[in-house]
């Protein structure tokens, strides 16, 4: 398998790991084995592009911010953190098994960090890079001013659509970045992989 080394160090660095050659296998999976739970999401385009909270929803309650804007995200998005489990995705992710992620309220980062009783990290082969800071800088430099544009931001990344200007914009998405070194105590957290181009 080409992603043999990566698995092997997000294994090395605690995480349970699923490797699938397919969105479609990968969400029979997840949808198979989360059953009967409050399911809360990070907003993610990943997700959203898997359709998982419409999956999920059958067997569980969902609690999906991405669906809201203003004030009701927020409101939707503090609920999600109370949730058994937990959805998100990353920005990248290093062969050596670190994790990438940057947000912008901080929702996605901090359900992923504390106080569920599982998390799952989705993400397709296309995050993966050779480094720790190749990651990050896939994540500074793709993914956010990616994101800025999809979402119609005026951010100069978003209007420029090459990189991070570490700008002031109020548009700004990419106010935290979060490594994930190692896995959390104190929760279990599944990081699932998919052999397709996932999310941006």
């Amino acid at each position: 398998m080409k992603y043999k080394k990566t698995i092997r160090a997000l294994q090395k660095n605690g995480y349970k790991v699923s490797f699938f050659e397919s969105s479609t296998a990968a969400v029979k999976y997840i949808v198979e084995n989360v059953r009967g739970e409050k399911v809360g999401f990070g907003d993610s385009l990943t997700l959203a592009t898997l359709k998982l909270a419409e999956y999920l929803a059958e067997y569980n309650s969902v609690v999906d911010p991405s669906k809201c804007s203003g004030d009701e995200f927020f409101e939707v998005a503090k609920e999600a953190m109370l949730t058994d489990v937990f959805f998100t995705s990353v920005n990248g992710a290093a062969e050596s098994g670190e994790l990438v992620n940057i947000d912008g309220a901080g929702n996605r980062i901090a359900g992923s960090l504390f106080g569920h009783k599982k998390v799952f990290f989705v993400f397709g082969t296309n995050k993966i890079e050779p480094t720790l800071e190749k990651a990050i800088e896939r994540a500074r430099n793709i993914a956010a001013p990616q994101n800025a544009k999809r979402l119609g931001l005026k951010t100069p990344c978003a209007v420029k659509g090459d990189k991070c200007y570490n700008c002031s914009s109020p548009d700004r998405i990419c106010n935290t970045l979060n490594i994930y070194l190692k896995k959390m105590e104190g929760v279990e957290v599944e990081v699932i992989i998919i052999n397709e181009r996932l999310g941006l």
